[in-house]
């Protein structure tokens, strides 16, 4: 005799009749998509499992938001940390019948449900705002999916300054609040290996921020942005920016300029509103310059002697503090000596050349060889000048041993030849910090690493300076607030890597004490590496923004978990895997850090196009 096949249903309600009471069906709604499943033994805190239709599995991508309503009435917000993957219903899903349906072309596809890893962000209270869960929602809970706009208010992810849409979401725009003193003044670090995209995440940064008013200076180590007046060519880029509502454009000529040291090429000689600049060996410290040419215990010593017998001489001759000027000049002048700090900066007016003057005397006096020294700098060829310089020669307490002093001449020698220092083409800082300005310095044919570490840290100072003059002179009650200036330093770890460190920290010391100061004075700091590896994690500390590109080192990664604050484990792994452009953006202002979709680089860059 044969069976007859049992209905499913009618077993489904006598076994609910035999463990417990009927459970009367739910009440469809269109706006769930899915219901929390039941806790297993390898069950986490903070995390839950969502179980949906199929018919539903694409309403809920990848760092999707989703609301979900618990039985007891409690409401949670959470985020889509992994899936949605395919489960089947009734079949394991590498059963052998879906692996001989699979690679025998068998045309059958079983019933199949979603399911989904879901974050739980907190728990949402009556008037909105999110709390620390005491509970988890109940097993079968109703969820909802976000939309955009409530995504937005949540993830608080809104900015003028616009870098992208996050991932999972095709209308979620990612900004930066410019005005915002508690984001951008609070630094930036922009990681990533070569080919992430780090390069059009700059140029945009660039662009967008000038848009919003704000003054940005680029150290440009490569030359990469010297073209970023003219609309991206690129047929990519294009493309992409078409899909985006976007079109090519650049930064506004009238407000860019492109700087480049005396003597030394750029990359874009044709650009309309070239400047070439000279450094001021006064703005370097002589504890930085001493570093920066490997002077030893020995060599020091006798650089500081002639430093200080310099500054008498400016002071006897009237260079700094100068002469014949008025007493209220004359007191601005010494209440300039008394704030100076010789490790931040060197004495006013004190040029290359006179220097070398002075250690070329002292190496003539402490010589055994005959023969009269002859000075060249026309301040000390003067006959007032000559005797002065003869005066304080004799009175001075010079250490012995020729052969050190002539190899300090020898090091300043090298760095007078390379004709960058004391000029006349200075650089002018006040237009540089004029809002909108983009002002791009051009350092690609510095050539010595040496005169590469000058020049940034000549840039920084005088603009430090420049914004700490602002600042007095807006809490003296005399001018309007002082400019919001970002600074974007390319190939960070060129400056500011372990090993430059601990060879001479001067420049490191000098960015700390613009990181410090710049929170006060709207003075905002971006470190751009494609070796984040190399930077000491005192460099990073000093960031609390990040834009992480590919990274794929592991050590790096471990390290940055342990500085980048709220970036969950699944963020982590997705970061050796990320594809071009794409990054992981945390900023002060975002609830949680969002896995963003960079804009293409609306601007020319040269590497590309």
């Amino acid at each position: 005799m044969k069976l007859r096949e049992a209905d499913p249903q009618s077993q489904f309600r006598d076994e609910l009749a035999r463990v417990g009471k009927t459970i009367a069906p739910l009440r469809p709604d269109p706006r769930v998509i899915g219901r929390t499943a039941f806790d297993g033994p390898g069950s986490e805190d903070m995390t839950l499992t969502v179980l949906l239709a199929r018919d539903r599995v694409k309403e809920a991508p990848s760092q999707s938001l989703l609301r979900i309503v618990s039985s007891d009435e409690r409401r949670y917000l959470g985020i889509v940390d992994a899936g949605p993957f395919a489960e089947p219903d009734s079949l394991r899903a590498e059963s052998p019948i879906l692996t001989t349906v699979a690679t025998q072309e068998v045309d059958y596809l079983p019933r199949y449900h979603g399911r989904l890893s879901v974050k739980l962000l907190g728990e949402e209270l009556a008037d909105g705002t999110l709390a620390p869960p005491r509970f988890r929602p109940l097993p079968n809970s109703a969820v909802y999916a976000l939309e955009p706009e409530e995504t937005a208010k949540v993830l608080k992810v809104d900015g003028d300054i616009r870098l992208g849409l996050a991932t999972g979401h095709e209308e979620l725009l990612v900004g930066i609040p410019s005005m915002s003193k508690n984001v951008l003044p609070r630094h930036t670090a922009i990681l990533g290996t070569t080919g992430g995209g780090k390069s059009t995440t700059v140029a945009g940064l660039v662009r967008q921020a000038s848009k919003a008013g704000m003054a940005v200076i680029l150290l440009d180590v490569e030359g990469e942005y010297t073209f970023l007046h003219e609309p991206t060519r690129d047929a990519r880029s294009v493309t992409l920016l078409a899909d985006r509502g976007m079109a090519p454009a650049g930064v506004p000529t009238e407000l860019m300029r492109l700087y480049h040291l005396v003597g030394r090429d750029t990359t874009n000689a044709a650009h309309p509103n070239l400047c070439p600049f000279s450094l001021q060996f006064a703005r370097l410290s002589p504890y930085a310059a001493m570093a920066m040419m490997g002077c030893n215990e020995a060599q020091s010593d006798r650089y500081l002697v002639a430093y200080e017998i310099a500054k008498a001489l400016l002071r006897k001759l009237g260079v700094f503090p100068q002469k014949d000027v008025s007493q209220e000049e004359a007191d601005r002048q010494e209440r300039i000596l008394l704030r100076l700090d010789d490790f931040e900066r060197g004495y006013p007016r004190m040029e290359l050349s006179f220097l070398l003057d002075v250690v070329g005397a002292c190496k003539a006096k402490v010589s055994s060889a005959k023969g009269k020294f002859e000075p060249f700098h026309k301040a000390l060829k003067t006959q007032e000048g000559t005797a002065a310089l003869d005066l304080e020669i004799k009175a001075a307490d010079l250490p012995t041993h020729a052969g050190s002093w002539g190899k300090v001449h020898s090091l300043l020698w090298r760095l007078f030849r390379l004709k960058v220092f004391d000029k006349g083409a200075t650089l002018r800082y006040a237009p540089m910090l004029e809002p909108g300005r983009v002002s791009v310095i051009d350092l690609s044919d510095a050539g010595l690493n040496v005169l590469s570490s000058i020049a940034v840290a000549d840039v920084l100072t005088g603009i430090q300076e420049e914004q700490d003059r602002k600042y007095r002179q807006f809490e003296g009650g005399k001018g309007g607030p002082p400019p919001r200036v970002l600074v974007i330093v390319e190939e960070a770890h060129e400056f500011l890597g372990a090993d430059r460190i601990a060879e001479s920290s001067h420049l490191f010391d000098q960015v700390a004490r613009l990181a410090k100061r710049g929170r006060k004075r709207w003075l905002s700091l971006a470190l751009v590496t494609q070796l984040p590896q190399h930077l000491p994690r005192q460099v990073l500390a000093m960031c609390n923004n990040f834009v992480l590109h590919k990274l794929t080192d592991p050590h790096t990664i471990s390290t940055l978990r342990q500085t980048v604050a709220g970036v969950d484990d699944s963020l982590w792994s997705r970061l050796p895997g990320l594809a071009p452009g794409q990054a992981v953006v945390s900023f002060g202002h975002m609830t949680r850090p969002v896995l963003t979709s960079i804009d293409p680089s609306a601007s020319k860059l040269r590497m590309v196009d």
